[in-house]
């Protein structure tokens, strides 16, 4: 192999590593995909949503150690927000945030109060008719319990489908990955279900 040969050959090598590296900084420190697999965000998502969830917004953590290097911002209510699920690690999760530090939340049949007001619920949405008392269940009925410092209380929009922090408890700002953003692409594709749903592509989430 002559001189300029191999000098393509090291030109197009550096390239792809600098790509790649390029390509993990932003996955691991900007922004990352994700996939919706269940109905549990319903109707602001649905099952086969792809989207970008921005890992910036809250600040830099370091990987793996899940330490915050510089700290941005936390997150607000009714932000949408992906975190690591708390009762099995190598699973994320993706809920609603109801609750901040030190906020008392409190469900009524089904009505959300948040430090002793009923809360403006305009995600979530009930298609159960049943009401739950909390020695059953705490869907319907829950609390009050108040958000202690460095966690979030979040919920499904699919309220009387959804598994979150009425079951398992707050969320470690730690654990949070980042806030979602937008939906870029929305399909299902199986044996029973093949559609693209071009409409839902470019949806901003709020």
């Amino acid at each position: 192999m002559d001189k300029n040969r191999k000098s393509v050959v090291r030109e197009y090598a550096e390239a792809i590593i600098i790509a790649i590296l390029i390509a993990l900084f932003i996955r691991t420190f900007v922004v990352q995909a994700f996939k919706i697999p269940s109905g549990s965000m319903k109707p602001t998502l649905q099952i086969g949503d792809h989207l970008l969830v921005n890992k910036f917004t809250y600040g830099i953590k370091i990987p793996f150690l899940r330490k915050t290097l510089i700290s941005i911002n936390d997150p607000e209510r009714e932000d949408i927000v992906v975190f690591i699920y708390p009762v099995d690690r190598t699973k994320d999760f993706i809920k609603r945030v109801v609750g901040v530090a030190g906020d008392t939340i409190e469900i009524r049949d089904k009505k959300i109060y948040l430090n002793g007001s009923p809360c403006d619920d305009g995600h979530g949405i009930y298609t159960d008719r049943r009401l739950f008392p909390a020695s059953v269940q705490p869907r319907d009925n829950f609390g009050p319990v108040t958000v202690p410092a460095g966690h979030i209380f979040v919920m499904g929009d699919n309220r009387d489908y959804s598994y979150d922090s009425r079951y398992w408890g707050f969320v470690d700002l730690k654990d949070v990955l980042g806030k979602a953003f937008i939906i870029y692409g929305s399909w299902l594709w199986n044996k029973d279900n093949k559609e693209i749903r071009w409409s839902r592509m470019g949806s901003i989430l709020y």
